[in-house]
C-alpha cells in the first residue's frame, strides 16, 4: 500500500511540474486542468492545440497518440469539442487534452503531420460531428454515405419519436 500511494505522489508531482512546464510555455491558452478520472486532463484554447500537442510529442515525450475523438455538449457556448488522449511510453504517463468549438464555426488544426495514425480518427470525427480538421490531407467521409448532410453523433434530434400517439407516458414515470 505504501508503494503505490508513493508511486501515485511522484505521478502527481510529475504532473505539476509538466503543468508548470506547459503555463510557462502558452501562459492563458491552458482553460482548466482535472485529474478526477485518474488521468491528467487539460481543457486548451483550441488555436493552439496543435502547438501543444507538438511540444507534449517532441519536449515530453508523449510519442503515442492513444485516441482522438469528437464530442458535443449541446449546453456548453462552444457545443463541439476535440479529446485528444497522449501517452508517454517511457515514463508511463498518459495526458488527455480537450478542446471545443463552436458549431458555427467547427474548426480545428489537423495534427496529420505530427502523428499519421491521426488521419483515420480526424476523418471519424468529421464524418461523425462535422469538425473541419484544417490542413487534412484527405478529410472526407469514412463511414457514412457522401450524400449525407447530417453528423448522427450530434446530440442534435429527439431521441424519441415526438409524433406518436400510441405511448402512455405514465408507463415511463413521467
Amino acid at each position: 500500500l505504501f508503494n503505490c500511494l508513493r508511486i501515485k505522489q511522484i505521478k502527481e508531482m510529475e504532473y505539476t511540474i509538466l503543468l508548470q512546464e506547459l503555463k510557462n510555455k502558452f501562459e492563458d491558452k491552458i482553460l482548466s486542468v482535472d485529474e478526477s478520472a485518474d488521468i491528467f486532463t487539460l481543457t486548451v484554447n483550441s488555436e493552439v492545440i496543435k502547438a501543444i500537442v507538438s511540444y507534449l510529442k517532441e519536449q515530453q515525450s508523449f510519442i503515442y497518440l492513444t485516441d482522438l475523438c469528437g464530442i458535443h455538449y449541446p449546453e456548453q457556448e462552444k457545443e463541439l469539442g476535440v479529446i485528444y488522449h497522449l501517452h508517454n511510453l517511457v515514463a508511463n504517463k498518459r495526458i488527455r487534452l480537450k478542446t471545443f468549438v463552436s458549431k458555427a464555426h467547427p474548426q480545428i488544426d489537423s495534427i496529420v503531420s505530427l502523428f499519421s495514425g491521426a488521419n483515420w480518427m480526424e476523418r471519424e470525427t468529421f464524418d461523425f460531428f462535422g469538425i473541419q480538421f484544417d490542413g487534412h490531407p484527405n478529410l472526407n467521409r469514412i463511414l457514412n454515405m457522401d450524400e449525407m448532410t447530417d453528423f448522427p453523433l450530434r446530440k442534435e434530434f429527439p431521441l424519441e419519436d415526438q409524433t406518436r400517439e400510441d405511448k402512455n407516458d405514465s408507463m415511463f414515470g413521467r
